[in-house]
């Protein structure tokens, strides 16, 4: 290697600061972008890899940066923009509508052409807001649901949201259009969900897993070209995959769920689960926010195949 590596001795102005922004402030590089590589095991504290990027910093430990992927050496890459509606927006919140097929913040096999990516390109405020990684970003839908989600835009809307989904105060009410009859027109299925121990990539019902509630009732029952159903679904929690796996749970997999349900007649091949309404407080006004989100053209056009008018599908 042509270069040494670069070395910062932290400053008590720095002490108590978290290593990733103290990296950000010392190299003028983006906090995200220090973050990803203190991630990599590319930065050294006192001769020592530190992964942590939350780590809390004491004077005068040093820190030193691996020279071939050192912040000034970091090519900058245009990111993928991916395009979304903003449904609300004012100086500490967003409310979009976000597409399917978009992943909502960058994890394992995806690192761009996030959610997350566009809401910063379009709001630059919201990098500093929240996780380096997930700027702004309070809670997710899967990369195959569409609808409304709520975002951060400044510190004190972060906490605030955390708080109100910590308290299971946000009311959210998704569309699904599920294979199947129920087996009452309105229920609740109660039932722990955790890692499937057979596939750690997908959840499952189980004695051990979270607690977790979905609540359901039926808007509107098919017949033709398969037996379906149109349900409303409200979260008590919020854990991964919930609506899923739970309507899977009771023998009413959704259409185009590859994964838990069955493909749609129709090839949309993803879930056919839609956020259509988000409610909660304002995290500095205190009043009380409801946001809807229109159903996206193919949640639309697989309705009309069954003979339904997407209008009746109520949030009350």
């Amino acid at each position: 290697m042509n270069e040494r590596r670069r070395r910062f001795e932290i400053p008590a102005s720095l002490a108590g600061e978290r290593l990733d922004r103290a990296l950000s402030l010392l190299t003028g590089r983006s906090r995200s972008e220090t973050a990803k590589m203190v991630a990599d095991g590319c930065v050294l504290i006192d001769g020592e890899v530190s992964p942590v990027g939350s780590r809390r910093l004491s004077p005068d430990e040093v820190v030193e940066v691996l020279p071939d992927r050192a912040p000034d050496a970091v090519q900058e890459r245009e990111p993928e923009i991916v395009p979304f509606d903003v449904l609300h927006v004012d100086a500490d919140v967003v409310v979009v509508n976000k597409p399917s097929g978009v992943v909502t913040h960058p994890g394992t096999g995806h690192s761009s052409g996030t959610l997350a990516d566009a809401l910063v390109a379009r709001f630059p405020d919201m990098a500093e807001v929240g996780q380096p990684d997930r700027p702004g970003i309070v809670h997710r839908l899967d990369r195959g649901t569409s609808g409304a989600l709520v975002c951060a835009r400044s510190p004190l809307a972060y906490e605030g949201l955390i708080e109100q989904l910590s308290r299971r105060e946000v009311r959210r009410i998704y569309a699904a259009l599920a294979r199947g009859h129920p087996p009452s027109p309105r229920g609740t299925i109660d039932a722990r969900i955790g890692r499937d121990p057979h596939n750690r990539t997908l959840m499952a019902v189980m004695a051990t897993g979270r607690e977790a509630r979905t609540h359901y009732s039926s808007v509107e029952l098919f017949t033709h070209p398969v037996e379906a159903s149109l349900l409303r679904c409200q979260l008590s929690t919020g854990r991964t995959h919930q609506i899923r796996v739970h309507l899977a749970s009771i023998g009413l997999p959704l259409l185009g769920d590859l994964a838990y349900g069955v493909p749609d007649p129709f090839g949309i091949s993803r879930p056919l689960l839609h956020a259509s309404q988000l409610t909660f407080q304002h995290p500095t006004s205190g009043a009380e926010m409801s946001v809807a989100a229109p159903m996206p053209a193919d949640f639309v056009e697989a309705l009309r195949e069954f003979g339904s008018d997407p209008s009746a599908f109520s949030m009350n």
